[in-house]
């Protein structure tokens, strides 16, 4: 739909539905202003935004209901503020106060609050709180390997995997696999394995239990799972594992005290600047 349709649009639509006469809106127009409702302004270019590649008939009725939605909010507005209400406006001024309060500390813990936690700190934490870090499922590093239902010399591939003879496993792989991860240096949750291979949750963690390659097979393909590392549901995370959660702990605690010794500071100055008197 050309600009110049849909602008004839919109400006019959406004024209019959706020029963005001053409030229008072195309005075409006040119300014911008397609709408207004005591001093409140709706831009044309905001209408002409919610129609783009709508049908006429789906633009009427778009900009109409926004129109008519947005009139209402404001009259609803308007008539509610002329109403005196001391304590809707003590709530603006405690909500306004404090969403300055929150923006200031925001950009004070931002800028000026150190971010890096220290190795030393990690380790006490993680020998402190052993109960904090358990897994509630299991964790891998090794390789992933899928390869159609056909594919020749599989028990091969199962032998380079076993050995962890990667140049092998990537050359084969490079040749016959639809699919080939290695996660040496990453640990994957059942979670993600699940998304990958399929096999129901519970088999899975059974099956870590039990050994170190796992062999699915559908009748397309077949998924040859290698860890090399392993951590079970219910066992400790690993320090590096849990080193994510152990910063956030320390950076959680950091910033209250951050913001606490902020605090204090404006306080002490306020009071050595007299700018916090006290009476007798």
């Amino acid at each position: 739909m050309s600009f110049m349709k849909k602008s004839g649009i919109v400006i019959a639509l406004l024209a019959s539905f706020l029963l005001v006469g053409c030229a008072a809106y195309e005075k409006k127009n040119q300014s911008g202003a397609a709408v207004e409702v005591n001093g409140h302004y709706l831009y044309q270019a905001t209408l002409d935004s919610l129609t783009l590649g709508l049908e006429p008939e789906d633009s009427i009725r778009v900009v109409q209901q926004y129109i008519s939605q947005w009139a209402k909010d404001i009259l609803v507005y308007e008539n509610a503020k002329s109403r005196s209400n001391k304590e809707i406006e003590r709530l603006v001024e405690d909500y306004r106060r404090a969403l300055y309060v929150h923006m200031y500390e925001q950009y004070l813990v931002e800028r000026k609050m150190p971010k890096t936690v220290a190795d030393s700190t990690v380790v006490q934490i993680y020998a402190q709180m052993p109960d904090r870090f358990v897994l509630d499922e299991s964790i891998v590093r090794g390789m992933l390997v899928v390869i159609p239902a056909d594919a020749p010399k599989a028990d091969k591939l199962r032998g380079w995997m076993a050995k962890q003879e990667l140049d092998a496993i990537e050359k084969y792989a490079y040749q016959n696999a639809s699919g080939y991860e290695l996660f040496l240096d990453k640990w994957l949750t059942t979670t993600e394995l699940l998304a990958q291979i399929p096999i129901e949750r519970a088999e899975l963690e059974s099956k870590l239990k039990a050994q170190d390659q796992i062999i699915v097979s559908d009748s397309i393909k077949t998924y040859m799972l290698q860890t090399t590392q392993k951590h079970l549901r219910g066992e400790q995370m690993p320090i590096d594992y849990a080193r994510p959660q152990i910063e956030k702990i320390v950076l959680n605690t950091r910033q209250v005290e951050f913001l606490n010794k902020e605090r204090e500071r404006l306080y002490n100055e306020a009071i050595q600047s007299k700018k916090i008197k006290f009476y007798e």
